[in-house]
């Protein structure tokens, strides 16, 4: 039996699927608590997919979801919203919002009509700043920072919510390697020394494992490997899921799985002596 102390996020039998297409066949998935879990799997694998359902953006076919051991069908909306919270894939600020002011609508979850904005709330996205390095930065247009800052200031309305699980889609899209490290940076923080629980469906696989601290690989609606990075990323899964010719060598900075990608080789152009130093030269 699964110990809801134990795993943040369970599934048992999930079928999901629209317009008219299954897109996952029966998945049962354990996710632990206070960790990073990253979602990997080939391009419409079902992978955001399964991250919708997970937090009730789309409803199973069959199957269910529970969240702490509870099933997410019987919380309602407000209570769900203080157990996760969800960043989708390259949100957007209404023009001329600040910072400070997206991230307070963190706080809407645990406002009601007899409970307005106080201290407490003001605290709590503060502190959401500050967690993020976004202090500085908290009456800036959000449209005017760079990429990185503005997943920062999204991943800061997550952590006003103050939820203890994050669910994020894909949070490097669109991203340069620099400003990818930096939020995955965060995000290792977020679990590592506050005890967060992080799922998040990302594409890079080498991130993937330097990061994660479980995988779960998707692959024609199920579940093709789980668990953490050195069991699941080998050349063999690499050839069946993704159809890629790879070695799989240990990161010499971190020690967790490199992929290293096996295509035709380039001949350098210098090894392709000038037609002139072989005399190979025509003259009209």
């Amino acid at each position: 039996m699964t110990d809801p102390a134990a795993h943040a996020l369970t599934t048992s039998g999930l079928r999901v699927g629209y317009g008219g297409r299954e897109i996952l066949n029966g998945v049962d998935l354990a996710l632990r608590a206070g960790a990073v879990t990253a979602i990997i799997g080939p391009n419409g694998s079902g992978k955001s997919t399964l991250l919708r359902t997970l937090c009730r953006l789309l409803a199973p076919d069959e199957g269910s979801v529970a969240v702490r051991g509870r099933a997410l069908s019987t919380l309602r909306t407000r209570d769900l919203a203080r157990e996760l919270s969800f960043l989708p894939q390259a949100p957007t600020a209404p023009e001329g919002m600040t910072v400070r002011e997206l991230v307070a609508r963190g706080r809407h979850p645990h406002q009601s009509l007899l409970r307005q904005w106080s201290r407490l709330d003001a605290t709590a996205v503060e502190a959401a700043l500050q967690l993020t390095g976004l202090t500085e930065l908290a009456d800036r247009d959000v449209q005017t920072l760079s990429g990185g800052q503005r997943q920062r200031s999204w991943i800061a309305l997550s952590l006003a919510q103050d939820t203890g699980i994050l669910l994020l889609d894909e949070p490097t899209t669109y991203l340069d390697i620099a400003h990818s490290v930096e939020v995955l940076d965060l995000v290792d923080h977020l679990c590592v020394d506050l005890g967060r629980t992080v799922v998040m469906v990302i594409h890079d696989l080498n991130l993937a494992a330097r990061y994660a601290d479980d995988l779960v690989v998707v692959h024609e609606g199920g579940i093709a490997a789980q668990g953490p990075p050195d069991a699941v990323i080998t050349a063999r899964l690499l050839e069946t899921v993704f159809g890629l010719t790879a070695r799989v060598v240990a990161d010499p900075a971190s020690g967790r799985p490199l992929v290293v990608p096996v295509g035709r080789r380039r001949v350098h152009r210098s090894d392709h002596p000038h037609p002139e130093e072989t005399g190979d030269t025509h003259v009209a």
